[in-house]
């Protein structure tokens, strides 16, 4: 369940742009369009209005009122206006010159001109620019003319702007819907040219907003335009410059050719000149535009910046080291030089090679970690969001760029800028430079994790000292957090390596009762102690924790009580069934906090105890616990009952614990199901509360959403989507719950998986949370399971459980042919062979939609793998590049992965018969197999031609693959990457079972390369254990099906030796199958001629037999095969000599004797 870790980083988020930056940068398409209210237009409610009047050709002065009217103060004059000026586009000709005439009339008021060049930009581009292209040629053709002769005339700043996206927004539909308007380009071009200050601004801001339409076209002109650019970048006009400035990022964006677009390369010092002398002016809101304009060209193409890198670096840092600047500026700089750091796919490794660069960086985020005073509040608050009091804006940018240039690059870079600083900020009197100096080093930690893994003892030191030692609650504070941040990101080796230090060190600040909220983060951080670490380390302190938690409940601290709840669940899921010598304890507080807590204010605790108990349940099970479930099953629904406030927690707190409650009880949670699934689907049905706005023209309203952490937001397209993000959390976890209690209760769920369903598949295309499409995704297959239990039990037909196929498989294929993140296409594919499994025969009727996706999603696939490919071929890749290439590569290698098993389950679905459809899509698999490709595609490769071995050689069909396929499988055997190993040698049993004669030219080839892997040395090490006892199987099986090849009398003792298998349950299962079948069909090959192999198939049945009645997680033999092996072994008592029989049992140790014995009688 969800748990409130130590402090969870910032999340990683631009900082906000200023006014002036997201006007500047908000291009033709993304501006507002507010729409006009939409009224019933044939009511006569505005007979006093003569409409022809207002578009009068001769008369602006009735349309003038109709404007104010607009934005009367009175409502009714101001919809009747609306009504009106909704009628008047039914003559779209009247109503736009009557706009021109307005905003051209220098007589006019100000307002009612703006408010003419606001309307026309609506009415324009409404409904795709319906009405403008509806005009009479020779109305467009005015309207045009007068917006250029506006531009060049117009006095008034705020109208020259209004013009700028007018003319914008007309050119840009004009282009869309490939007219032209000959006459803007040439304008444009002489504006900038020879105009005054005013109109070249005006003509440089069209040209950047326009980039994305005209770049292209723009191509054969690049010198004129670089000359242009340059000549206004050196202008004594400021404007003017940062308008050069905004066109060259726009076109930089805009130019799809890379060459192309370093012709404008060696403009940049020039334009770094314009932030320079913005600054020096002290003009420091030009200056943040100008830097909100180099983020943007860092994110667009950082490669641009790279011939004057150095330069580029200096100017920033000087800039973020600053003290004198404004905040905003230096966090604007400082999210430029971050930008650079993680543009990783097109830059690798750039930055590293900055001389000092890292150092510096580094050390400026730090600095930022001392923006933090001593507030009197934050010592005392009991709420968490007054955690953070005493912080400035600084503190937060230094720590969420710390965490993400840690990521970027990576420990080998950042641990020695870390090191280098440490020792002189941990020893400063100044408290705030030791706190810094922790916060840093819990920052970095998540992109560290590799190089602080290797000493996982020393990267705590520094918190364990200072918590020890430090007379500042703040810095203490801070070393909790530090060690609760590095136990989530380097467990479980932490727990495993520094237990006795950590454990005891938060226990002991759990006494610290002079500050609570250290007491409450020392409880909070054994959550994260607790969650990753070994039981068997946790087990020596649990009394001592519990004894401290069970203190901290009585305390009068609200926020110390909620700590304390969630450390004391956490114990739980740790210790398990140890927890039951504390369960007659803890049971009556979680039950007195449920019954007494009342009041808002007790929110957060009650919703804590509701989740402990839960936990509390599930860590005993189900014989302890159902002796209270009733009682606690009726305090939940009597707190269910109640209802719940919509910013109330506990709601997902409820949820969560309803669905532990269902895992710890089975099949008795059964009858709570009609009093928890209502709120539930309601839930996990919540529509998101999205609000929708045009970029650009928010301004403060943007600001102050920004600021809102009830909200995320996502600029996609022409628009800003604000989404209230409690709502998603509650629906995801919703969506989650339902995925469980499916598959914990199978069939049982069956009267509520009709609308399971109808959630559940919308869902698979709910792009606005990860996570609900990822439950979603894992519900699929958990569906078809319970449906399918239902029908063999006879509670539903054969008829309903197909349409069940029918209704998941379709949508399931089209939500994974539009799935934008790879991770969730893997396990929509994962998703889709499960449900294929299950589905069978069903499937047929989707396997042309479903081996088309699978063509769509494997191509896109290999483009992705190219194009990142290409990385390794510049300048600045270097080792730890290579290894972040590799991680991303793993999600790729997903794909494939899942991919394989879907292939495997419509294999053992229809056999032969689907190989003509696969055909195609082996075409993308066999390139895979050559030497050169990565271990993890070959191992992909091989597998798939495995299962069409295995399962597709009825008829001979499969033989046609086999030399292709025989050399890369039999020389995989010896590859140096253990799991192409394994996938190979199982092949080759596979092969040595299916192909007959055919594979007979193969066998001795194939019986050295399972030699080299049986035999090698440290065959039987964790790492190659899976390769060697698939190899061992695949000696057996050469044995049983290519007897004619080879000695079986030679072979068969050297497999015995090998005998039992024990760590791959399947193959193990399998190989002692063969064993008996061998021993019933050869048993002289097997047993030899005097009975001397004898001793060792007793021992290996000792071994395997008393398994048989364990899961299927952990038995060696199946119940059938046990019950042969027992025959076997009864008959050979009764059937040979006692000396030999007696010889045969002396190998056991009195031990295995036993069990045997045991297992013969049973």
């Amino acid at each position: 369940g969800t748990r409130h870790v130590v402090a969870s980083r910032t999340t990683a988020r631009r900082p906000k742009r200023t006014h002036a930056h997201v006007c500047a940068r908000s291009n033709v398409r993304h501006r507002a369009q507010r729409a006009v209210v939409d009224v019933d237009c044939t009511k006569d409610h505005f007979s006093a209005m003569d409409l022809a009047a207002i578009l009068n050709p001769n008369s602006i002065d009735a349309f003038t009122h109709l404007l104010s009217g607009l934005s009367s103060a009175d409502n009714e004059q101001r919809e009747q206006c609306e009504r009106v000026f909704e009628s008047a586009k039914a003559d779209g000709n009247g109503l736009a010159m009557q706009l021109v005439r307005v905003l051209r009339f220098n007589g006019g008021e100000t307002r009612a001109r703006e408010t003419a060049a606001v309307l026309a930009r609506r009415v324009f581009t409404a409904d795709n620019g319906a009405l403008f292209a509806a005009l009479a040629q020779n109305t467009q053709d005015v309207v045009k003319s007068e917006l250029l002769n506006a531009l060049k005339e117009e006095s008034e700043v705020k109208i020259t702007r209004k013009v700028c996206d007018l003319i914008c927004e007309v050119a840009a539909g004009l282009m869309e819907r490939d007219e032209r308007w000959n006459e803007l380009l040439p304008f444009m071009f002489g504006a900038v040219s020879e105009g005054g200050d005013r109109l070249k601004e005006s003509a440089l801001n069209i040209f950047a907003q326009l980039s994305g339409y005209i770049g292209e076209s723009l191509v054969p002109q690049i010198a004129t335009l670089h000359g242009i650019l340059n000549a206004c970048l050196s202008s004594a006009d400021m404007p003017v410059r940062v308008a050069a400035l905004r066109a060259c990022c726009a076109f930089v964006e805009a130019l799809e050719n890379p060459s192309d677009c370093m012709k404008f390369q060696d403009l940049l010092p020039a334009m770094l000149q314009t932030l320079v002398a913005a600054l020096q002016g002290q003009d420091e809101n030009t200056a943040q535009e100008a830097l909100g304009l180099f983020i943007e060209l860092a994110e667009t193409d950082p490669r641009f910046v790279r011939n004057h890198l150095t330069q580029m670096v200096e100017t920033m840092l000087s800039i973020a080291e600053h003290a004198d600047l404004e905040d905003g500026t230096r966090t604007l700089a400082t999210e430029f030089l971050v930008t650079l750091t993680e543009a990783r796919d097109r830059a690798p490794g750039m930055m590293r090679k900055v001389p000092n660069f890292v150092q510096r960086l580094y050390n400026c985020l730090v600095t930022f970690l001392l923006d933090i005073e001593d507030d009197e509040d934050w010592h005392t608050a009991e709420n968490e969001e007054d955690g953070g009091l005493g912080q400035g804006d600084l503190y937060e940018v230094g720590q969420e760029c710390l965490d993400r240039i840690a990521i970027a690059l990576g420990p080998n870079t950042v641990l020695p800028a870390c090191a280098q600083t440490m020792p002189a900020l941990i020893g400063d009197a100044d408290w705030k430079k030791r706190h810094a100096a922790l916060i840093a080093l819990s920052q970095i930690a998540e992109g560290c994790v590799k190089g602080m893994k290797k000493d996982v003892v020393g990267a705590v030191q520094p918190c364990l000292h200072a918590l020890a030692t430090d007379p500042h609650p703040r810095v203490r504070w801070a070393a909790i957090n530090g060690l609760g941040q590095m136990c989530t990101d380097l467990g479980p080796r932490l727990q495993e390596k520094a237990h006795t230090t950590v454990l005891p060190a938060l226990l002991s600040a759990m006494d610290d009762a002079k500050n609570p909220r250290c007491q409450a983060h020392a409880a909070a951080a054994t959550v994260n102690f607790s969650e990753d670490c070994p039981p068997e380390c946790m087990q020596p302190y649990l009394d001592s924790l519990m004894n401290k938690l069970l203190t901290l409940l009585q305390a009068g601290n609200k926020s110390v009580q909620e700590a304390a709840l969630t450390a004391l669940a956490s114990t739980a899921d740790n210790a398990q069934e140890s927890f039951v010598k504390y369960y007659d304890v803890v049971l009556p507080y979680l039950k007195n906090i449920l019954i007494n807590a009342n009041g808002s204010e007790y929110r957060m605790l009650r919703a804590k105890a509701v989740e402990c108990i839960s936990l509390v349940g599930m860590a005993v099970g189900r014989t302890r616990f159902s002796q209270d479930a009733r009682e606690v099953m009726n305090l939940l629904m009597q707190l269910q009952s109640g209802g719940f406030e919509d910013d109330d927690q506990t709601v997902q707190y409820m949820l969560q614990a309803w669905t532990r409650l269902c895992k710890c009880l089975g099949d008795e949670f059964i009858p709570y199901l009609d009093f928890v699934m209502g709120p539930l689907l309601k839930s996990a049905n919540l529509k998101p509360d999205v609000i929708v706005k045009k970029r650009g023209e928010e301004g403060e309203e943007e600001e102050e959403e920004d600021d809102n952490d009830d909200y995320e937001h996502i600029d996609h397209g022409d628009n800003r989507v604000s989404i209230r993000t409690a709502v998603l959390e509650e629906k995801a976890t919703a969506c989650n719950m339902l995925c469980c209690y499916v598959d914990e209760l199978k069939d049982g769920i069956l009267p509520f998986l009709q609308p399971i369903l109808e959630t559940m598949i919308p869902s698979l295309e709910f792009y606005l949370h990860e996570e609900v499409r990822t439950a979603a995704v894992a519900s699929m297959p958990d569906i078809l399971r319970a449906g399918k239990i239902a029908m063999e039990k006879g509670a539903k037909d054969q008829a309903w459980f197909a349409q069940l196929v029918n209704h998941i498989i379709p949508p399931l294929i089209k939500a994974m042919a539009a799935e934008p993140e790879v991770e969730i296409q893997a396990r929509m594919l994962e998703s889709l062979a499960e449900c294929a499994a299950e589905a069978g025969e069903l499937v047929r009727d989707h396997l042309t939609a479903m081996l088309e996706t699978f063509k769509v999603l494997l191509t896109e696939s290999l483009e992705r793998r190219a194009e990142r490919n290409k990385r390794a071929g510049t300048d600045d890749f270097d080792e730890e590049e290579m290894q972040a290439l590799e991680e991303e590569q793993t999600a790729e290698d997903e794909v494939f992965d899942q991919f394989a098993e879907c292939v495997g389950s419509l294999l053992k679905a229809f056999h032969s018969a689907i190989l003509p459809a696969l055909e195609p899509l082996l075409g993308f698999i066999v390139p895979l197999l050559d030497k050169k490709r990565s271990p993890a595609e070959r191992r992909i490769a091989i597998c798939v031609f495995d299962d069409i071995f295995e399962h597709a050689s009825d008829g001979g069909a499969a033989i046609k693959y086999l030399e292709g396929f025989v050399t890369p499988c039999i020389e995989g055997c010896t590859d140096a990457d253990a799991d192409v190993r394994q996938a190979s040698v199982y092949g080759v049993g596979v092969m040595a079972e299916h192909c007959g004669m055919s594979f007979s030219n193969y066998v001795q080839h194939a019986l050295q390369a399972l030699a080299s892997v049986i035999q090698a040395p440290g065959s039987r090490d964790d790492e190659n254990i899976y390769a060697f006892e698939n190899a061992v199987c695949a000696l057996g099986k050469m044995c049983e099906f290519q007897s004619s090849s080879l000695d079986a009398k030679v072979i068969l003792p050297s497999w015995l030796a090998n005998l039992p298998l024990t760590e791959d349950k399947v193959e193990a299962r399998n190989v002692h199958a063969q064993l008996m079948r061998l021993l019933e069909t050869n048993a002289t090959a097997l047993l030899g001629a005097s009975q001397e192999h004898l001793p060792r198939v007793v021992s290996v049945l000792a071994d395997v037999l008393p398994t048989s009645g364990l899961s299927a997680k952990l038995r060696l033999v199946e119940p059938e095969v046990a019950a042969r092996m027992k025959n076997f072994l009864l008959q050979i008592q009764s059937s040979l000599p006692q000396e030999k029989l007696a010889a045969a049992w002396s190998v056991l140790s009195a031990e295995k004797q036993a069990a045997l014995q045991n297992a013969l009688a049973s």
